[in-house]
């Protein structure tokens, strides 16, 4: 098959990388992103050590595809980075990234459209609640994770009032969300162009996806497609896409559920997740008949029409 291209010397260039804690697994995806777009289109793959764009970028010439996850390439600074230059690229554009990367402004969403979510407080790490008052109001069981991170970073589960305590007086500077724990089925979804793919079940052990879990291999058992209730996946798959135009999503994202009898909560958007072949998006597609190559086209697909139409305007 010959490689595609818009014209003689314009190529997609994947960014990977970055500044944040995600480093590692940005690195990975874009090295598999790329060698999956390799196989049809002429492909560069450039490194990101620091918050700006590579110099070697060209707005008439270049696509580029964001394989940053976090800090930088996921809320809203890369993209409005990109728009400025006025550079097309994959993804959702920097208001809904910017949204999209705050846990606690989706719940919020999530709650005005009627769709269930864990009650939970939002803090800042110079300003943080005490035990007891978080006790008062979500009960115990708890979970605390950066608000605007993603891949689990400073992910903390506690059962009771000490561990919570400990958990809390560790917290010093940074964005917070301690949300009532909901022991059930975890569930995420990927979704193309605004519509759902297959749903995939999480078997992490003792239930908590944290990092290790996420990154260790054999940690962690997938089923794909998840066994549900025809009802409930509908039901999921119809939140998914609600939130995705609600939040203004745009291309493709990955929201993650909790699932508590016939109760499915939302947790979080990720509008940059993980891009290897066995990362939880490529799942929900294989689902559907996409294997990892054919994703990596559909992907890319929206902002090289995005890029074909700004070249007819300006033409």
């Amino acid at each position: 098959m010959e490689k595609q291209v818009v014209s003689d010397k314009e190529s997609i260039v994947v960014l990977h990388g970055g500044v944040g804690p995600e480093r590692e697994v940005s690195l990975s995806s874009g090295q598999a992103i790329s060698e999956a777009l390799k196989k049809q289109f002429e492909v560069e793959l450039l490194r990101v050590d620091s918050e700006e764009l590579p110099k070697s970028i060209k707005r008439d010439k270049s696509i580029v595809f964001p394989a940053l996850h976090g800090v930088f390439g996921e809320d809203g600074r890369l993209q409005t980075l990109l728009e400025e230059a006025g550079i097309h690229y994959c993804g959702s554009d920097a208001k809904s990234s910017c949204l999209c990367i705050a846990k606690d402004l989706t719940k919020e969403r999530a709650r005005k459209l009627g769709i269930a979510t864990p009650k939970a407080i939002a803090f800042q790490g110079e300003n943080v609640p005490l035990a007891d008052a978080v006790i008062d109001e979500l009960g115990s069981s708890l979970v605390i994770k950066p608000s605007d991170q993603g891949s689990s970073f400073g992910l903390t589960f506690t059962e009771h009032r000490s561990s919570l305590g400990v958990a809390l007086s560790k917290i010093r500077a940074g964005n917070w969300l301690v949300e009532q724990r909901i022991c059930g089925r975890e569930l995420t979804v990927g979704l193309l162009n605004g519509k759902a793919m297959s749903v995939v079940e999480i078997l992490s052990p003792g239930g908590k996806y944290d990092f290790a879990a996420k990154y260790t291999p054999g940690a962690t058992e997938y089923r794909y497609p998840a066994e549900l209730d025809s009802t409930i996946e509908a039901q999921i798959k119809k939140d998914a896409e609600t939130l995705f135009d609600e939040c203004g999503c745009r291309d493709f994202a990955r929201i993650d559920f909790l699932l508590k009898d016939d109760a499915a909560y939302f947790l979080e958007i990720n509008t940059l997740p993980g891009l290897t072949p066995t990362s939880l998006l490529p799942k929900s597609a294989s689902c559907i008949g996409l294997n990892f190559k054919a994703l990596a086209r559909e992907l890319v697909k929206p902002a090289l029409l995005r890029f074909k139409a700004g070249k007819q305007e300006n033409s």
